[in-house]
């Protein structure tokens, strides 16, 4: 009986892992997509951009840093992650509105 359990749990396909909001990925996500965003407008800082271009250029390379990570997800078991992009786009906005505050 239990060789026959087995011998069917492994020809049932596997479904992905459930995507929920609240998950350690989700934390990964929010501070590599804040510390990209600080490290883009340090970077952008230094080569003599403005505060607003700084912050607009390091937005968009923290949002194409998660959407090409995604792109290569989809192809995997994980799947492309809507959450994960919010996640992403979660810590960049946490990190621009501390920089905001922090500016010279």
């Amino acid at each position: 009986m239990n060789i026959l359990v087995l011998a069917l749990a492994l020809r049932l396909p596997h479904s992905p892992p459930r995507d929920r909001w609240l998950a350690p990925d989700k934390v990964q996500h929010f501070f590599m997509s804040a510390f990209i965003q600080s490290i883009g407008y340090g970077g952008l800082r230094a080569l003599n951009a403005s505060h607003g271009g700084a912050l607009a250029g390091a937005s968009a390379v923290t949002f194409s840093f998660g959407l090409a990570k995604e792109l290569h997800d989809r192809r995997g078991p994980e799947g492309f992650g809507r959450r994960d992009l919010v996640a992403d786009i979660a810590g960049a906005a946490a990190a621009s509105l501390l920089l905001d505050r922090t500016r010279r």
